[in-house]
């Protein structure tokens, strides 16, 4: 199974740009400044969230927080709030929410040392049948935008480990042949809840800075 998975990240370096009707949407962050103060309450006026239930949305990609903004909209995601908030949105109000969010610095957090080594080994070297989140996430957590493949720097622990979980009980965002939408499920359903709980933490004391 591990061999198939490398194929596939593989194959995701491929991934094309965000596009609507067959034409590439460029956020503007200067607009989506204004259109952010909806998603204040829940992520913070800069994308950091206060409350670690919600995700940090500063430092993200444009295009993968536009794409998510897609998903919740079309019921691929599902998230009742978050459908509510994006119901009016166009493909341009989502490439500016992504834009400026980007732009947004992200506030370094700390890991629980008790889960360093077992959070640093798991992310950066992985084990049998897991790759490493390295692969695909970088280092540093960073992510790849030309991949689609998220930042994840300083996300909240609490936030990454109910994902992880989600993935790792079959959850897919978007259409069930669409490499993005599975390759979490994929890598995931093998994690215990101590690893879950590792590099959930490992992943909210990264920071961008390191090597």
């Amino acid at each position: 199974m591990k061999a198939q998975v490398w194929l596939a990240l593989g194959a995701l370096w491929m991934t094309s740009a965000t596009v609507a009707n067959g034409q590439a949407v460029t956020g503007d962050a200067e607009a989506g400044a204004t259109k952010a103060a909806v998603c204040a309450a829940c992520h913070g006026v800069d994308g950091n969230a206060i409350d670690p239930q919600y995700p940090n949305l500063a430092g993200q990609h444009e295009r993968y927080t536009a794409r998510h903004l897609a998903l919740f909209k079309s019921g691929q995601r599902d998230n009742a709030v978050m459908t509510a908030f994006v119901v009016a949105l166009n493909d341009q109000d989502m490439a500016d929410l992504g834009a400026y969010f980007a732009n947004q610095p992200i506030k370094p957090q700390l890991a629980d040392e008790a889960f360093a080594a077992k959070g640093e080994s798991l992310y950066r070297g992985g084990r049998a049948e897991l790759p490493a989140c390295a692969a695909c996430h970088g280092m540093a957590g960073l992510g790849n935008p030309g991949a689609m493949y998220p930042s994840i720097a300083n996300q909240h622990a609490q936030y990454t480990a109910d994902m992880l979980r989600r993935f790792r009980d079959g959850t897919i965002y978007g259409d069930a042949d669409d490499a993005h939408a599975n390759i979490m499920a994929q890598v995931s359903k093998g994690l215990t809840d101590q690893e879950i709980e590792a590099l959930a933490s490992y992943i909210q004391g990264l920071s961008p800075a390191q090597p």
